[in-house]
């Protein structure tokens, strides 16, 4: 994979679908990215694409496998892979239910009759479960012939998980993966991938050594395309740490609420720790579609340094309230906090100007979100008139906005820091970090001849950027 920024949208987000995305591309934002990750564009029932009926096709409102080809030509591509579950609109589904044991997708779903002794779990069972709800993860169902069961549904009642462990199920993720890698995909998301393994009298969250033998078929479907997998998994760090040991692609979902710590506190310590033990190997974020992942900082931050970074938020944030994240607006505060990165920061341009930086000075591939893009503030609207938290943080620009929003001083600096990140060979060396005052930062990178230096004043946001060139040093303009 390139060492450059990738963007992160969807289909829909920036112009109406994928032959206007790669208007928007080309005309503004060339050399800003050297990838896209592409959220789900298939035919879904639910969860804005994370509901898919099939892989084989494009959602008909975005366009085809042909608009994706020609943003292929200038991006490296990222593609979701919903290993985790298939919508209860898909045609396998509707198959299972008319046919039951005939039916050739039998296997593909976790039938709590089989699953559990007695068919049922106990109390202690569904204790143990890593889950979204005190009750067992299911969904009732009525086959066509009048019988009925319960099957594993982690999340929304139309994304039915998957039985992994059947040849039937395997069979169904070569296939779709393989599809995929032929039609444009550089790197594959595996999403909800810790969930995948289900076991009695376990959590059912990332059991090891099931999990690793998941992740080891699923490269074997892919690597013979050179296509890479990158697991997400919002959790505990030690887990990201584990997968990169064996050498795949991580995220670092733990940056977000650290930075935002940082530049609330003023205070360098926590950064500083966890950029010394990070994985190198992997894709940072400050935002993404989902809110600012707060499971993830555990042990990393001090419960009362997340209950600081929380409260700050909704004191210091632009129009964010904590009831956003309640079940009032379909989301749980213990999992996220639903709001734009600018927002977050005050709609202060210096700070965000600031935690970008900070981003792009850490070990890894950055990632930018298309709110973040383009220092989008909440969508108070949107949330209002949908009731979900994250919409929030999903608004969809057209293409007259998109032209107004470019010319903002603050995305016009944000853009050139980006360009900046993506073609300085120093970042393709080693990280440096550097002792300092704790309300100050100095960061580094060396390659080569070549060297760049991230200087901040954590209490004011304001920061310079210095680097080599032809054996002068010269500050980067803004």
């Amino acid at each position: 994979m390139q060492n450059k920024i990738m963007l992160i949208t969807y289909a829909n987000s920036l112009g109406k679908n994928l032959e206007e995305l790669n208007i928007v591309m080309n005309r503004y934002f060339e050399k800003a990215f050297g990838g896209i990750h592409i959220l789900p564009f298939y035919p879904s029932s639910a969860d804005r694409g994370f509901s898919p009926m099939t892989y084989k096709m494009v959602d008909p409102e975005f366009g085809d496998y042909d608009d994706l080809s020609k943003l292929g030509l200038n991006y490296e591509l990222m593609y979701d892979f919903m290993i985790n579950h298939i919508s209860k609109s898909s045609d396998y589904f509707k198959d299972f239910i008319e046919k039951k044991e005939k039916s050739p997708y039998y296997d593909y779903f976790i039938k709590y009759s089989e699953f559990w002794d007695n068919g049922q779990p106990t109390q202690d069972q569904i204790d143990k479960i890593y889950k979204r709800s005190p009750k067992a993860p299911y969904v009732d169902v009525t086959f066509a012939d009048g019988s009925q069961d319960k099957l594993w549904c982690t999340f929304d009642k139309e994304q039915i998980d998957l039985d992994v462990r059947k040849d039937a199920t395997k069979n169904f993720i070569k296939d779709n993966l393989e599809f995929l890698c032929k039609n444009g995909a550089s790197l594959i998301r595996a999403d909800a991938f810790a969930y995948v393994t289900k076991k009695a009298n376990t959590n059912c969250f990332f059991i090891e050594p099931n999990v690793w033998d998941i992740l080891e078929f699923v490269k074997s479907c892919t690597e013979k395309y050179n296509v890479e997998i990158l697991p997400e998994i919002h959790e505990h760090y030690s887990i990201q740490k584990k997968i990169s040991d064996k050498d795949y692609y991580v995220y670092d979902f733990h940056l977000p609420m650290i930075v935002l710590y940082t530049l609330y506190s003023g205070i360098n310590t926590r950064l500083k720790e966890w950029l010394s033990i990070a994985p190198r190997k992997q894709y940072t974020t400050l935002d993404t579609h989902d809110g600012i992942g707060v499971v993830d900082v555990k042990d990393l931050l001090t419960d009362e340094e997340i209950e600081y970074t929380k409260e700050a938020l909704y004191t210091r944030g632009a129009n964010v309230k904590a009831v956003y994240n309640s079940t009032k607006y379909n989301n749980l505060d213990i999992y996220q906090i639903n709001c734009t990165y600018y927002s977050a920061l005050g709609d202060n341009d210096e700070a965000y100007l600031l935690s970008r930086a900070i981003q792009f000075f850490s070990p890894g591939i950055p990632q930018v979100y298309y709110v973040g893009l383009l220092a989008g503030k909440n969508d108070i609207e949107l949330l209002e008139k949908t009731k979900h938290g994250r919409d929030i943080n999903r608004h969809n620009y057209s293409l007259e906005e998109i032209d107004k929003e470019v010319n903002k001083d603050v995305v016009r600096q944000l853009l050139k820091l980006m360009i900046f990140r993506n073609e300085y060979k120093a970042f393709n060396g080693q990280l440096i970090i550097h002792d300092t005052p704790k309300d100050q930062l100095h960061l580094s990178w060396q390659y080569e001849d070549y060297a760049c230096h991230l200087k901040a004043d954590l209490k004011s946001y304001k920061f310079s950027i210095s680097y080599r060139e032809n054996n002068d040093i010269k500050l980067l303009e803004l």
